[in-house]
């Protein structure tokens, strides 16, 4: 059952209200990452807040657990108790900017721009996830001064640093956030245009090394050669980890990797590719490579075989450096894991492995910052099929289901402290929006598209409940 055109009508008259909201929201520098200015987290907190009251939600809370970034839940259960509860989740964490001198406009100033997208940061990761949600409930209540469904609205304000207090605040507010399914609004469509369900995350484990070799540095000249300098050995250190054809060589990596089934790689098989357009959309050089198992798919490898990457590097600026032996070093190492696979494992098989023989004269630590496992679910069911009617009704397009080879730690802790409810993760990203990248930007298209398909989820959400009495999946 689509929304009514009433509904349809008020959502396309308020979209640019949807998206002045949006900038103005991607102004706020909301960096949760450590070393940024904690008060601008709490302050896009507020401008949340205030939007989910604008809209009419009642109450609307911000929900801080102990030091972790604040969260706002935002709530509406006019529809009765014998309707469902839908959890709609978003974050309006971002980021860091990265390398500023290679934004083309200020990254919290967004801009349109001719190619109609808009960019900056957060305004796909995921802020747009808030706003999709904000356009649909507004024209809901605006239009017929109700919602066919109970709501309760997650905007979560540490996911970007892997929501590393989500189990303590899933202990302290589980009762208010109960639900008979939960959509998540930060995954990727395959293509621009192409609605997307994802249908698995890999898991994400983070570690932090930091290499000394030297109490204080010191002239390379005068004690050059002898004297071992921490620069070299990290760079000798991080050497170990892969192979030039990007194989990752930690012993036992892939060992707990669940196998494909048949249908599974069938269904992989069926999606589209090419890999010129790939390789042009990821920014790589001509024809390079792709890295890893080459006996696995492209779409395998990103969705569901794990990965390692070195993700920062840490010693002296170019811009500062004096011909010196560098005293200390560190970098941060990321292995995005398989689902099914053993985050601790994975943690103690990396740290094992980066412990293990340090290059001669240095001291090497190790600081696990982030160890969560993947997610993954077999999209069979009368919420998936609701789901499934609404992305068609708002693009034009049957979606497609996909896996991400990112990580969103609140999904599988949350759906399991709920019982196994059904999660529909529907993004709004795309292959060249470069989230987490310098010109983070949002296809307009797709936006406009995405608001009217939450739109038409809800009435979608309200009728396969009433018709199947809620949302479990039949015993096969």
């Amino acid at each position: 059952m689509p929304a009514p055109d009433s509904v349809l009508s008020r959502l396309e008259a308020s979209f640019d209200d949807a998206l002045a909201e949006l900038v103005e929201l991607a102004r706020i520098p909301s960096v949760s990452a450590a070393g940024f200015d904690a008060t601008q987290v709490k302050r896009s907190a507020d401008a949340v807040a205030r939007l989910f009251e604008r809209i009419g939600l009642a109450p609307v809370d911000i929900l801080e657990v102990g030091d972790a970034h604040p969260a706002v839940v935002g709530e509406w259960k006019g529809a009765g108790a014998k309707a469902p509860t839908v959890l709609l989740y978003a974050h309006h964490d971002v980021q860091p900017p990265g390398r500023l001198d290679r934004w083309e406009s200020p990254p919290f100033e967004p801009v349109v721009r001719e190619d109609g997208r808009l960019y900056g940061r957060g305004v796909v990761d995921d802020k747009a996830g808030i706003l999709v949600h904000v356009a649909a409930l507004r024209a809901w209540l605006e239009a017929t001064g109700s919602l066919p469904v109970n709501v309760v609205f997650l905007a979560e304000g540490e996911e970007e640093t892997g929501s590393q207090n989500l189990e303590a605040f899933l202990r302290k507010h589980r009762g208010r956030l109960e639900a008979d399914v939960i959509v998540l609004s930060d995954t990727t469509n395959l293509e621009r245009g192409l609605p997307s369900i994802t249908t698995s995350l890999r898991g994400l484990v983070v570690v932090d090394v930091h290499v000394r070799a030297l109490e204080r540095p010191v002239h390379s000249g005068i004690w050059g050669g002898p004297v071992p300098d921490a620069a070299t050995a990290l760079g000798s250190l991080l050497g170990r980890l892969v192979d030039a054809r990007g194989n990752v060589l930690i012993p036992g990596f892939e060992d707990d990797v669940p196998a494909l089934t048949p249908a599974e790689r069938a269904a992989l098989a069926v999606l589209p590719f090419e890999a010129s357009r790939f390789r042009r959309e990821a920014g790589m050089f001509g024809d390079t490579p792709f890295a890893g198992d080459s006996g696995r798919s492209v779409y395998e490898r990103i969705w569901r075989a794990p990965s390692l990457a070195v993700t920062a590097l840490e010693a002296v600026p170019l811009a500062e450096a004096a011909n010196q032996l560098i005293s200390e070093a560190r970098a941060r190492v990321g292995v995005r894991l398989a689902p099914g696979q053993d985050p601790n494992r994975m943690r103690d098989r990396l740290c094992d492995f980066l412990h293990r023989d340090p290059p001669l004269g240095v001291r090497v630590e190790t600081e696990v910052e982030s160890c969560v496992g993947g997610w993954q679910t077999d999209p069979v069911g009368p919420a998936f099929d609701a789901a499934s009617r609404a992305l068609e009704a708002g693009f034009g397009r049957a979606p497609v289901f996909i896996g991400c080879g990112g990580s969103i730690p609140f999904v599988g802790p949350f759906a399991e402290v709920l019982g196994g409810v059904p999660a529909l993760l529907l993004g709004l990203e795309d292959p060249v929006c470069n989230a987490h990248g310098e010109n983070e930007s949002l296809d307009l298209r797709d936006f406009r598209c995405a608001a009217r398909s939450a739109t038409h989820l809800l009435a979608e959400l309200a009728a396969t409940a009433a018709a199947h009495g809620g949302f479990r999946t039949p015993e096969r």
